[in-house]
């Protein structure tokens, strides 16, 4: 498609590097290539007039054969990898292009077909073979309409060996009666009740659709030396996949009530209410992504309404997760993280990301009725754009906050260090009431609706903050605690660190797992 080229305001240009660790050092990574990124080739012009693609734009190229849209991909070892294409064509035809790696066109005259409307984005997949290394991707349009508009490209590969140890395998078409060998899959559900301490569920690449909750019961338990673990087959994407489910509370997609679990890898979406609920305790939930979930899409709570309060979920570990476009249909519940009303002591987001979330970010939200909840960390994380669908979709009901960290005064002690806020729908921060000794450090705050901190009560501790905002005008932020002069909050003016948080925002999980945040193509460092 060819259009007047609007003017690009600051836009987020989302990737993503994400190595998916398994048993006996299995890894998988995925790398995200995005469009408007150099050294991205686009014959056209990279356009953002048309909602819900990621990054800051999309290629929108020449009506013509020649034209083409051209990445710089990575693979860390060789072997056969997956490269999906996220395209748009508004129109009513195919527009075929050829598909072309390191010279050589390895699907010709592939499908694009029309995907019903300019902002009808929509993945589609090759297999293709790759060395180690640096590889050209070319999309070669062959016919006059040219190319569909393309958003970003995916690759994933697989660097290791295929696993082993204690293991069970799982299939979209797996029976739950199968052995769980590679050749005979078995369920999810099924594999979950049969595996022991110290073993691996492997997930192999695919949609698995579930009209019912997967539940890892109370009592189904690793141990603190050998962990029970449901982790994507290297090199593989499994799609849990509960668009069959009504939205209600009694929906969830994933339910880990269990300890000692380790999930990973997974992309959870479409559950009747959160994607993943922990409700059991020294978990690690890794690389996993919940979107379009109809609640919040990662929540921890207690397992049952009868949970005594020293169970209530402990010392659980959310590291690398992305959580993004979660929205139920009031428009006020569905947060990208929460820990919130009945958790325990020791739960840490680290590296997490929660982005285009109807309501918010993180919600750490308390109440009267079951008291305080014991204090969260939040730490090397981002929030941005919440409160706002990748679509475009805002709901008035919505609270669309990066960070909201209590509810209806009351105390709680939670810790939030080197994170970032970044045009989220009101405010970046907020105590939301809490009127605790809070532990606010190293944060930056970019630019959003309202404020970029607003803390209005409490003995809070403030130490090296930074507010920023892109022009003159902007609410000034509130705080009331221990605020010493390592802080640059908003009265007016930025301070002189502002002068290096201008620009796009970019984000990425390197393959150790890191989140690693840019702005304006500078590394953000702490």
């Amino acid at each position: 498609m060819r259009t007047t080229s609007l003017a690009i305001s600051v836009g987020l240009v989302a990737g993503t590097l994400v190595a998916l660790g398994a048993a006996g050092g299995a890894q998988a990574a995925t790398g995200r290539y995005e469009a408007e990124v150099s050294p991205a080739v686009c014959t056209g012009t990279i356009d953002s007039d048309w909602t819900g693609f990621s990054g800051s734009g999309f290629c929108n190229g020449t009506n013509a054969v020649g034209a083409y849209a051209q990445f710089t991909v990575t693979a860390p070892a060789a072997g056969t990898a997956t490269l999906s294409v996220r395209y748009a064509n508004g129109t009513t035809t195919n527009r075929p292009a050829d598909v072309v790696v390191n010279g050589s066109t390895v699907a010709a005259g592939a499908s694009f077909a029309s995907t019903g409307a300019w902002t009808g984005w929509t993945t589609k997949t090759f297999t293709v073979p790759v060395a180690a290394g640096s590889h050209t991707v070319r999309l070669n349009p062959t016919t006059a309409a040219g190319l569909p508009n393309v958003d970003h490209v995916e690759l994933t590969t697989s660097d290791s060996p295929a696993p082993s140890g204690p293991a069970l395998y799982v299939s979209p078409a797996g029976t739950a009666g199968a052995s769980g060998t590679e050749a005979d899959p078995t369920t999810l559900a099924s594999a979950i009740t049969r595996i022991g301490a110290g073993g691996t569920i492997y997930l192999r690449g695919g949609t698995y659709a579930h009209a019912q909750t997967i539940t890892v019961a109370p009592g189904n338990n690793g141990t603190s030396a050998a962990r029970k673990t449901i982790a994507a087959y290297p090199g593989e994407t499994p799609v849990l996949d509960f668009s069959a489910m009504a939205e209600s509370s009694s929906n969830r997609g994933l339910a880990l009530n269990g300890d000692f679990w380790h999930v990973k890898g997974l992309i959870v979406q479409r559950a009747g209410d959160n994607g993943i609920y922990v409700g059991g305790s020294d978990n690690v939930i890794e690389r996993t992504v919940t979107r379009f979930n109809r609640d919040t899409g990662l929540q921890l709570g207690r397992a049952a309404s009868t949970t005594p309060r020293d169970r209530w979920p402990a010392r659980n570990l959310m590291v690398s997760v992305e959580s993004h476009d979660n929205a139920d249909t009031a428009g006020e519940n569905a947060d990208g993280f929460a820990a919130k009303l009945t958790t325990g002591p020791g739960n840490v987001f680290r590296y997490a990301v929660a982005h285009h979330n109807i309501d918010d970010g993180w919600d750490l939200y308390t109440k009267p009725d079951t008291g305080p909840i014991d204090p969260v960390t939040i730490e090397n994380s981002l929030a941005y754009v919440n409160g706002t669908l990748s679509d475009g979709t805002v709901n008035a009901n919505g609270d669309r906050n990066g960070y909201k960290l209590g509810g209806e005064s009351i105390a709680v002690d939670h810790v939030v260090r080197r994170s970032i806020a970044y045009r989220n729908g009101k405010h970046g921060f907020t105590y939301n009431s809490n009127p605790g000794s809070l532990k606010v450090s190293e944060n930056i705050s970019i630019d959003n609706a309202q404020r970029n901190y607003t803390f209005e009560a409490g003995t809070s501790v403030f130490r090296g903050n930074t507010s920023c905002r892109s022009t003159s005008s902007g609410t000034n932020d509130k705080l009331v605690g221990d605020v010493d002069a390592t802080n640059q909050f908003w009265s007016g003016t930025n301070g002189s660190r502002c002068a290096g948080y201008g620009g796009a925002l970019g984000w990425s999980f390197a393959a150790n797992g890191s989140l690693t945040v840019t702005l304006g193509g500078r590394t953000v460092t702490w």
